[in-house]
């Protein structure tokens, strides 16, 4: 369904069952899924917020079945020719939230309140990023983290953990493992490899791939952890100690 005063330019493609509220506005760069939902007042597939940007580069949008964009919501096309923003399947953007250009979010992920995405930021499923965050681009975020509200996020998050305030993660995102269905002896793994990472001397690279290499950690969850160590170029987060907590 098509709202009075909504705007769908010639070239944009809907699936069955979406909804485009008055004032919204998709422009013909955008593929939407099935059953998406969109809010008045949003902006789906402008222009990059890039100096450089040719306008005429053929770039898009790709939004997932299920999700739903609320009000004032921006999502920038992507800056390369054949490229897309993606966001995943089931997603919820609450108000105001940008989603800059290159990005790609997963699927089942909630995006609160003006939090704000910059350029080519990866975000992997089932994260929930609280109202006002920001992303510094190229940042990687994995799967099952939760970040908390005003968060400045300048470097990559390892999955499965909690991060607040700069930079900072303060443990494992323990009630969204649960709610998930993670196994204990995942949890149990995840646990493990944390204090592993974090609290051993050396190179935090090299010593997650030598955890995962050692043959202790065997649970995919854990091993995914681990993996993500592997990638990037931004660097990682710190793990936020108690008064009196060492490395060693």
């Amino acid at each position: 369904m098509i709202h009075p005063a909504a705007m769908v330019e010639t070239g944009a493609q809907l699936g069955t069952d979406c909804e485009i509220m008055a004032g919204a506005v998709i422009t013909r760069h955008c593929v939407l899924g099935d059953r998406v939902t969109v809010w008045p007042h949003v902006v789906l597939g402008g222009d990059p917020q890039d100096l450089r940007f040719n306008r005429a580069t053929a770039s898009g949008v790709r939004i997932g079945s299920g999700t739903t964009v609320r009000e004032h919501v921006t999502i920038n096309r992507a800056t390369q020719s054949g490229g897309e923003t993606v966001v995943g399947e089931n997603c919820f953007l609450m108000a105001a939230s940008h989603v800059g250009h290159d990005c790609v979010v997963g699927h089942h992920v909630v995006i609160a309140n003006a939090a704000l995405l910059a350029g080519h930021v990866r975000m992997g499923d089932h994260t929930f990023v609280g109202g006002g965050a920001v992303f510094h681009q190229f940042v990687r975020v994995g799967e099952g983290v939760m970040v908390g509200g005003m968060a400045g996020v300048g470097l990559d998050l390892p999955p499965f953990v909690m991060a607040a305030d700069r930079n900072q993660i303060v443990g494992l995102n323990l009630v969204g493992l649960k709610r998930r269905g993670v196994t204990r002896d995942a949890i149990r793994e995840l646990k493990a490899a944390l204090r592993e990472v974090y609290f051993t001397a050396g190179n935090i690279r090299e010593v997650a791939a030598h955890a995962l290499a050692g043959g202790r950690f065997v649970t995919p969850e854990a091993r995914r952890f681990l993996e993500f160590f592997s990638g990037g170029t931004r660097g990682f987060v710190r793990l936020r100690r108690a008064a009196g907590e060492s490395e060693q």
